[in-house]
């Protein structure tokens, strides 16, 4: 099984496109596009399918991580802003990212309308041996992600060497 993709909810998709390459560094591979509600082709159909008759359009934008993950934005035409996290919805929580630009990350976060949720943590802070550090942010339209600055398997594997 490999990650395909995340799909995200956002209010203002040219600032979720810069917040998503300016501070993350992902890539776009379709740019912020109007789709509108229609039963003729395959895709407006799937639309209907996916989110019901009525859904009156929305904007997407395509972007790409550098290994390969898609993130897929989603502007509905006909929806509330979201500011607070839910935390009594089952379901995706967050996402988590890695990076080799752990601090600057942080403060781009921060720049482009983010927020840092909490203090940097290490996993193993008396194991010097063990540096791997994260933090929980949160991009400008409420949703969570936490960001490595080791991999998920250095991280947490109890004899990663």
């Amino acid at each position: 099984m490999k990650m395909s993709h995340v799909g995200i909810m956002v209010n203002d998709m040219d600032q979720a496109i810069e917040f998503y390459t300016k501070v993350l560094g992902m890539r776009v591979v379709m740019g912020n596009t109007k789709v509108v509600e229609e039963s003729e082709t395959a895709i407006g159909r799937m639309c209907i399918a996916v989110f019901g008759e009525g859904f009156k359009g929305f904007n997407i934008g395509h972007l790409v991580t550098s290994d390969g993950v898609g993130f897929e934005l989603f502007e509905m035409v006909d929806r509330e802003q979201r500011h607070q996290v839910d935390f009594s919805r089952i379901g995706l929580f967050h996402f988590g990212l890695e990076t080799d630009d752990f601090e600057g990350v942080i403060a781009r976060t921060e720049q482009y309308g983010g927020k840092v949720r909490m203090d940097i943590h290490r996993y193993h802070p008396e194991d010097d041996s063990k540096p791997a550090k994260m933090v929980y942010l949160e991009d400008p339209f409420g949703t969570l992600f936490e960001l490595y600055s080791h991999s998920y398997e250095e991280t947490y594997a109890s004899d990663y060497e």
